[in-house]
């Protein structure tokens, strides 16, 4: 299997998130916010899963999903934001979110069946799969 795939699902999806959370303010993102400590090699250089999670990061600034002014080391990326790319698509309405509960205002609705709010579960609940299938609908290049 390719494991390093799901990792780049779930190091893509917090990391936008954690920007969806603090936008519009500009943060720092550091790896070990999103995957945890992993210790340095025998040489000190970062393990591979950590420079997977900082390769992701600059993979989605460099298809425009978010924007940074510098890296720290190999720590964080500074200064982060996210686009308007990546906004709108986390905003994103999705008709298959179960949002049905016509108790709930029509914020908490609209919230609720938003890309991000859709992300956050499935982050939260471990749902892998969900998470991938969730990440790659992010990606797909349709007229916003």
């Amino acid at each position: 299997m390719d494991l390093q795939i799901d990792d780049f699902y779930r190091d893509a999806a917090a990391g936008l998130l954690m920007l969806y959370q603090a936008f519009p303010r500009k943060v720092t993102v550091y790896v070990e916010d999103l995957i945890g400590h992993e210790e340095p090699d025998e040489f000190g250089l970062p393990s591979k899963r950590h420079q997977s999670c900082l390769g992701a990061l600059l993979w989605l600034a460099e298809e425009g999903y978010l924007r940074y002014e510098s890296t720290i080391q190999q720590l964080a990326i500074d200064q982060v934001a996210l686009t308007e790319k990546a906004f709108v698509r986390l905003t994103r309405t999705l008709p298959e979110a179960d949002t049905n509960n016509s108790e709930l205002p029509a914020s908490v609705r609209r919230v609720h069946s938003s890309m991000a709010h859709q992300i956050r579960l499935a982050l939260r609940d471990g749902h892998s799969e969900q998470l991938a299938q969730l990440t790659r609908q992010l990606f797909i290049s349709r007229a916003d």
